[in-house]
C-alpha cells in the first residue's frame, strides 16, 4: 500500500512512510475501539428491552459502568497514540523536508536556478511543504485507517445480515469513486491556481526590487493596476477551484449519506417480512453513524489531497535535479586555469563554441569583449557554478567537473559586479570571507580594499547593521565591502567582475594599488572594460561571438593591424573623447 509510488505521488521521505504507517494503524484502532462502544451501547439496548419484552430484572449497572469507563480509559490511550502519529510526528517530518530540500538545493548546480524563478523556489519550500503537511497530518493516516476499518466492520456486518450491509455501504464506493473520477479536474484547477499565485508573488517582489525606478518614471499606477490584475486574477481561480472542488465533496458527501436511508428502508421492509427483528436495524443504525464518521474529515480534505500531488511533483523536481557532486578531495599541482574547447549553452542559446585559453598563476588574465561574448560566463565555469557540456576545465591538472562544489570553491575568491550582502553589522559581512577570522584580519582586510574610510563615518563603525543587501550603502561601498570579504579569505584563484566598476577615479586608484599587492603570486581572472584594468593585466584574452579571437598581452595585441582589441580600445577611447567633444560646446555658452 505504501510503496515508492506512494511515497513520490505525496513527496514523502522514508520516515514519512514509517509515520504513515503509523497513523494509519491507529486510526483502525481508533475507529474499531469506537465500534466497541457502540457494541456496549447496543449491549445494554439489547438487555433492557429483554426486561420489557420478558419481564426479566435488569442487570446490575456495576458491569456496565466498568465497561463504559474501560472504554473510555481505551479510547483516550488509543486518540492519543492517534494524535501522535498524524500530528507530533508530521511535525518532524516538516521539518525534516525543509532541511532536505535546502541541502539538495546546496548541491544543485547554479545553472539550475538560472533556469527557474526564485519565487517559484520559495513557493514550493513554503507554500506547496505546507500544503503536503495539512495532507500528511489530516488526511492520509485518517482516510487509509478509514479504509481498512470499514472493511473489517464491512466483514462483520455482512456476516450479520448481508442485505442491511449493502445498503448501509453502498454509497461509501460510490462517493468515493466520483471524487477520484474528478481528480485530473481538481489538479487541472490547482495548477492554474498554483500558477496564478506564483504571478502574484512575482509581481510583489518585481515592484518592491524595482520601486526607485517605478518612481522615478512615474509608473506607480501602471505596476498597481497590473498587480491588482494579477492579484484580482489569482482570486478568480481560487474561486473556481473551490467551487469545483466544493461541488465534487458536497455530492460524494450526500450519495455516502444515502446510505442511512437506504437502510432504513431495507431494515423496515425485512422487519415487516419477519426476516429480523428492530434489535439488528438498531445495530445497524448504530454502526452507520460510525462508518460514515471516520470519513467526513477525510472526505472534506480527500480533493486537497488529489490536488497536493501538484505540490507533491513541484518538490520531486528539485529532487530529481542533478546535482554537482564529486570528490571531497582536491590536490592540484599548482592553479593554472586550462579551459580546453568548452562549449557552453544558456537553454538554446550557444554561448560559448570551444573556448580555450590558459589563465597561469601568478598572473592577471583580462577577459575581455563585447557584451554577450561569454566573459562572465567564462568566469563563472571557471568557478564550477555551472557544469559544462562540452569540453574540460582543468585548474593544476585537476578536472573540476570531478571536484565537489564545494571543496573547489575553497580555493577561489570572487568579487561580481552583482554584490550580495546580508542584513547585519560590516564586521560579520567582511568576515563571511573567512570563517572565524579575528576583527583585526577582518579590518586590515577593510584597510586594504579602502573600507576603513567610510566605515569610520557609520554610527557604529564595523558594528553597524547595513541593512538588506547593504541598503544604507551607496554602490561603491557595497563594491568595496565584497572586495575586502574576497581579500580576508586569501584563496589561490581570484575571479574579478570590473571590481572597481562602481568606484570614483581616486579610490579606484587605491584599490587597484591594493589588489597589484595582495594578489600577487595568485590566479587572477578579471572581466574588464576599461582601458586602465585591461593595460595592468599580463595576458589578455579577447572573446567575441563565443569564441576566443585573440590572445596575448597588451602591448602585442595593440600593435595586431586590425586586430579585435585593437579597434576595441580605439572605441574606447573615441567614446571618452566624444563625451568631452560633447561637453565643450555647451561649457563655452
Amino acid at each position: 500500500m505504501f510503496g515508492k509510488e506512494f511515497q513520490r505521488k505525496y513527496a514523502l521521505t522514508d520516515q514519512g512512510i514509517r509515520n504513515t504507517r503509523q497513523a494509519t494503524f491507529w486510526t483502525v484502532v481508533v475507529n474499531l475501539t469506537v465500534m466497541g462502544g457502540m457494541g456496549i451501547l447496543y449491549r445494554m439496548m439489547s438487555m433492557y428491552m429483554e426486561t420489557l419484552t420478558k419481564a426479566a430484572p435488569l442487570p446490575g449497572a456495576a458491569v456496565f459502568l466498568l465497561l463504559v469507563l474501560a472504554f473510555i480509559l481505551l479510547s483516550f490511550f488509543t486518540h492519543m497514540q492517534q494524535y501522535r502519529a498524524t500530528y507530533g510526528l508530521v511535525y518532524g517530518e516538516v521539518k525534516s523536508v525543509r532541511l532536505s530540500l535546502a541541502e539538495r538545493m546546496r548541491k544543485l548546480p547554479l545553472g539550475y536556478f538560472g533556469k527557474r524563478d526564485l519565487a517559484d523556489l520559495t513557493e514550493t519550500i513554503m507554500g506547496d511543504v505546507n500544503r503536503l503537511e495539512h495532507v500528511w497530518s489530516h488526511c492520509l493516516g485518517y482516510l487509509y485507517g478509514s479504509y481498512i476499518s470499514t472493511a473489517i466492520v464491512g466483514v462483520m456486518l455482512f456476516a450479520i445480515d448481508w442485505r442491511l450491509s449493502i445498503a448501509c455501504l453502498w454509497g461509501v464506493p460510490v462517493a468515493f469513486l466520483l471524487l477520484f473520477g474528478s481528480r485530473t479536474i481538481n489538479q487541472r484547477n490547482s495548477e492554474i491556481t498554483k500558477e496564478a499565485g506564483i504571478q502574484v508573488s512575482d509581481g510583489i517582489q518585481e515592484t518592491i526590487e524595482n520601486i526607485r525606478e517605478i518612481r522615478a518614471t512615474n509608473q506607480e499606477q501602471k505596476f498597481l493596476d497590473e498587480l491588482s490584475r494579477k492579484i484580482d486574477h489569482h482570486e478568480k481561480m481560487m474561486i473556481s477551484g473551490e467551487l469545483s472542488c466544493g461541488i465534487f465533496v458536497n455530492a460524494a458527501s450526500v450519495i455516502m449519506r444515502l446510505g442511512v436511508a437506504t437502510t432504513i428502508l431495507t431494515g423496515v421492509k425485512l422487519i415487516a417480512a419477519g426476516q429480523i427483528d428492530f434489535m439488528v436495524l438498531f445495530m445497524f443504525l448504530l454502526l452507520i453513524t460510525r462508518v460514515y464518521a471516520p470519513f467526513d474529515q477525510a472526505l472534506a480534505l480527500i480533493a486537497e489531497m488529489l490536488m497536493s500531488q501538484v505540490a507533491a511533483a513541484r518538490l520531486m523536481e528539485i529532487y530529481d535535479a542533478g546535482t554537482a557532486d564529486g570528490s571531497e578531495t582536491f590536490e592540484p599541482k599548482g592553479h593554472d586555469i586550462v579551459f580546453d574547447h568548452v562549449g557552453f549553452s544558456y537553454e538554446d542559446e550557444k554561448v560559448l563554441k570551444t573556448v580555450s585559453f590558459t589563465a597561469r598563476e601568478g598572473e592577471v588574465t583580462a577577459l575581455v569583449g563585447p557584451s554577450g561574448s561569454g566573459k562572465s560566463t567564462c568566469a563563472r565555469l571557471a568557478a564550477r557554478l555551472w557544469d559544462i557540456p562540452e569540453g574540460t576545465i582543468r585548474v593544476g591538472g585537476v578536472d573540476i567537473h570531478s571536484v565537489d562544489p564545494e571543496v573547489l570553491l575553497r580555493d577561489y575568491s570572487m568579487v561580481f559586479q552583482d554584490v550580495v550582502l546580508f542584513d547585519d553589522t560590516v564586521m560579520e559581512n567582511i568576515r563571511l570571507g573567512r570563517h572565524g577570522a579575528t576583527d583585526e584580519e577582518v579590518m586590515e582586510a577593510a584597510k586594504a580594499a579602502n573600507c576603513d574610510e567610510f566605515v569610520e563615518k557609520l554610527p557604529d563603525g564595523y558594528q553597524t547593521v547595513i541593512g538588506e543587501n547593504g541598503a544604507r550603502l551607496s554602490g561603491g561601498e557595497r563594491q568595496r565591502l565584497s572586495i575586502a570579504r574576497a581579500l580576508l579569505k586569501n584563496a589561490p584563484i581570484v575571479l574579478l567582475d570590473e571590481a572597481t566598476a562602481s568606484l570614483d577615479v581616486e579610490n579606484e586608484t587605491k584599490v587597484q594599488e591594493a589588489l597589484s599587492r595582495l594578489l600577487a603570486g595568485k590566479t587572477v581572472l578579471v572581466i574588464a572594460h576599461r582601458m586602465r584594468t585591461v593595460e595592468a593585466a599580463d595576458k589578455v584574452v579577447v572573446l567575441a561571438d563565443g569564441q576566443v579571437a585573440e590572445e596575448g598581452n597588451p602591448e602585442e595585441l595593440l600593435k595586431k593591424p586590425d586586430g579585435f582589441f585593437k579597434r576595441m580600445a580605439e572605441l574606447q577611447s573615441a567614446s571618452a573623447g566624444w563625451g568631452t567633444t560633447c561637453a565643450d560646446p555647451v561649457l563655452t555658452q
